[in-house]
């Protein structure tokens, strides 16, 4: 099959996106009530679920640490979320990205606060169009925040990558598939500290601080929706009050 067109001469992407946008984002907190903390995020046609079990005992005791808690992450793609049916269980991918993710959200969590337990972050993804690691991280530090796990910030996270030889915003699957590159970014804006970098593919030296600035301006509106999640659950002024 040829490569496809992905962007035109008048600058336009596949779902009609300039170069610097995000796709739609939806976010909620608290959509799962058997769970400590939970999260939902689209991005674009990417839909994500997060949920957050802990601190809790350590099975079996002696695996526990003394001096923190232990942050166990799963990331997974259900079968039915890609066109071609995925099989079940862990994949190598889906066992690297987990880890992946792990590290990156242990740089922010006070797991000293919690010696002898266990968070546990589960990432399930229903619905993949690209970016399934940076939407499950983003949903996964809000899911943390529905907990009340303490935390030094949230942790926002975007691709950014080269397409027909233009820096781009927030990669689909096409995109993904059919681009010269793939950059997924992750941090703490608070910090303006990087916990994540990847890169799939080759971009200049020159284009990567640009990608890096790309990335932060996509970033900063993520980590703005994220507070207003948060902001909508539990601001609310409760029923009966002043």
């Amino acid at each position: 099959m040829s490569k496809p067109k992905l962007i035109t001469e008048d600058g336009i992407r596949t779902d009609g996106r300039r170069f610097d946008e995000l796709r739609p984002i939806r976010m909620e907190v608290g959509v799962l009530d058997k769970s400590d903390g939970s999260a939902y995020v689209e991005f674009g046609k990417t839909r994500v679920f997060a949920a957050v079990f802990g601190p809790r005992e350590v099975h079996p005791r002696h695996l526990s640490l003394p001096d923190r808690a232990i942050l166990n992450c799963r990331y997974h793609m259900t079968s039915f979320s890609v066109e071609e049916r995925k099989p079940l269980g862990m994949t190598r991918r889906e066992v690297e990205l987990s880890k992946v993710i792990r590290e990156a959200l242990e740089t922010v969590v006070f797991l000293e606060e919690f010696p002898r337990t266990s968070i546990d972050i589960y990432i399930e993804v229903v619905q993949a169009d690209g970016g399934t690691r940076t939407t499950g991280l983003t949903a996964a530090s809000l899911a943390l925040a529905d907990a009340g796990i303490p935390m030094a910030d949230l942790i926002a996270a975007v691709a950014v990558g080269k397409v027909d030889g233009q820096l781009v915003l927030d990669l689909n699957d096409v995109e993904d598939k059919y681009g010269e590159a793939d950059m997924p970014i992750a941090m703490a804006p608070r910090f303006n500290s990087i916990v994540l970098l990847q890169l799939n593919g080759r971009i200049s030296k020159d284009e990567f601080p640009k990608a890096l600035a790309l990335a932060k301006k996509g970033i900063m509106e993520i980590y703005r929706l994220q507070r207003e999640a948060l902001k909508r659950k539990y601001s609310a002024t409760p029923e009966g009050g002043m």
